[in-house]
């Protein structure tokens, strides 16, 4: 998979982007082994944007490690600089499953009482409704009933 070729507009984005980034990933003395791979690809797929850092004093070797990783992971090589490496990938969009058993949850509603004479400030009362409740005129809280519907919307 060849790396994500981007503009010098959006790599300067990203660039910004990633300054107050921490390095996400510690690359060791045993270099770019399957796991650490395994583990960059992990990161670019919760984050979008890292950084990597290499514990490597040979820059060549970090330069090719940065290529290999742009490559392998299908990545856009944004920053070398120093021992860190600045990837980016789009982020994967997420499934969300519905599911169609699902209720309304609680809720707090707040209650006003005012006084009957006026003169004193209304009592505010908070409440925890559920799904399955409802709030009448007089505040009180009541189990909601089933809505009927129409025999004839039922039967077309």
């Amino acid at each position: 998979m060849p790396a994500i070729q981007l503009t010098p507009s959006q790599r300067k984005e990203h660039r910004a982007a990633a300054h107050h980034l921490d390095p996400v990933v510690l690359v060791g003395g045993d270099g770019l082994t399957p796991a650490v791979t395994k583990e960059i690809n992990n990161a670019l797929n919760a984050h979008g944007l890292i950084k990597v850092r290499v514990f490597s004093d040979d820059r060549a070797a970090r330069e090719a490690m940065f290529a290999q990783l742009s490559h392998e992971l299908d990545a856009a090589p944004i920053q070398h600089i120093g021992k860190l490496l600045v990837l980016w990938r789009p982020m994967p969009e997420k499934t969300k499953a519905e599911r169609d058993d699902r209720m309304a949850g609680p809720k707090i509603v707040k209650i006003l009482k005012f006084s009957k004479s006026g003169n004193h400030r209304p009592q505010i009362k908070k409440v925890k409704v559920l799904g399955n409740e409802r709030v009448t005129a007089g505040g009180e809280v009541k189990r909601a009933r089933k809505r009927t519907t129409s025999i004839k919307k039922t039967t077309a």
